[in-house]
Formats: structure tokens, C-alpha cells, sequence
């Protein structure tokens, strides 16, 4: 399966998600918690794992750097945040404006991706190497999802990093691949 096509299935199911979050009467607790947790075990991973594989490839070519950089802000304003209607559905506060604005964020974003960041990537790379970066995204997707908060964290930060720098922090000596 081509990157886009994986990418595409995943944002289906996040605004699925979404739409049965936001959609919760405000006393629900029990569906919200399970809920700010499934979408949490889909959007970490997915983004993670695309800005492994999409992003930074892209980010690697002139002609893509833009576009990827633009992802990864809005892969951090989207988990900005999850973060915080995880901090409020813990506590019990306003958590639904907060659901709502991520579910704004996260379908703009994905708007913009899939329309201008796969067009970009279309004229980037072959079929036979969105087919590969397909792959690669759907075998490291799942290895992400057990991961802490701090450990995905350190991985965002380490996705905008030059290679060099996150092989020398990873004790790598090979300074070709991220």
C-alpha cells in the first residue's frame, strides 16, 4: 500500500474518533476517557511514524522541506492539544472546547496533507518508493504505540533534527539514515 493510501486510512478513523468525541454528552466519563485514549493510540503513532518516514524523506529534498516542516508544526499544535484534553478530562475540566479545537486542527491539517503535502510527495517520489515508505510506515506504526509520553516526545524532536545530529545522539556512526 502506497504512503498516501495508509496515511488517508488513518486519518479516516482519527475523524471518526474525533466526531464521536466531540458528539459525548459532557457527563460521560467512562466513553470520554476510552475515547482520549483510542485517539491518542492513533494519532501518536501515525504521526510519529509518518514524520519518520513521509516528513523526513521529503525534508531531505528541497522541493519538500516547506511542506514538511509545515506538517510537523501541525503535528505539534494537534499534540499540544491531546495533551492538554488529557490533563482536563483528568481533572474534569472544560475538556469539550479543547476536543473541539483539536478536532478542528487535526482536520485542517489533514486537508492540507492530502491535498498539498501528497501532491508534493507524488512529484517527490515514485510509486515503487511511496510503496516502500507505505511499508515502512505500517511496520514501525505499531512498535510507537507502547511508547511513554516522554519517549514519543524525544522522537518528535529528534524527527526535526538533522540526521547527523540524531545519529551522533543515537550513537550511531553511519550519519546516512535517520
Amino acid at each position: 500500500m502506497q504512503i498516501y493510501n495508509a496515511l488517508a486510512k488513518d486519518h479516516e478513523k482519527l475523524k471518526e474518533l474525533l466526531n464521536e468525541l466531540v458528539s459525548l454528552d459532557e457527563k460521560d466519563n467512562e466513553s470520554r476517557h476510552d475515547l482520549v485514549q483510542e485517539i491518542r493510540d492513533e494519532l501518536v503513532p501515525h504521526s510519529r511514524a509518518e514524520e519518520s518516514i513521509l516528513y523526513n524523506s521529503m525534508r531531505a529534498l528541497e522541493e519538500g522541506q516547506s511542506e514538511a516542516m509545515h506538517g510537523y508544526t501541525e503535528h505539534m499544535e494537534a499534540e499540544a492539544l491531546l495533551r492538554t484534553l488529557q490533563v482536563a478530562e483528568k481533572i474534569d475540566m472544560g475538556w469539550k472546547q479543547t476536543a473541539t479545537k483539536l478536532k478542528d486542527a487535526l482536520e485542517h491539517h489533514i486537508e492540507e496533507e492530502e491535498s498539498e503535502i501528497f501532491a508534493t510527495a507524488r512529484e517527490l517520489f515514485t510509486n515503487e518508493e511511496a510503496e516502500m515508505m507505505g511499508d515502512a510506515f505500517e511496520r514501525i506504526k505499531p512498535q510507537i504505540r507502547d511508547e511513554s509520553f516522554v519517549k514519543t516526545s524525544m522522537e518528535m524532536v529528534l524527527n526535526l533534527m538533522p540526521p547527523r545530529l540524531v545519529n551522533k545522539l543515537r550513537g550511531k556512526s553511519d550519519t546516512k539514515a535517520a
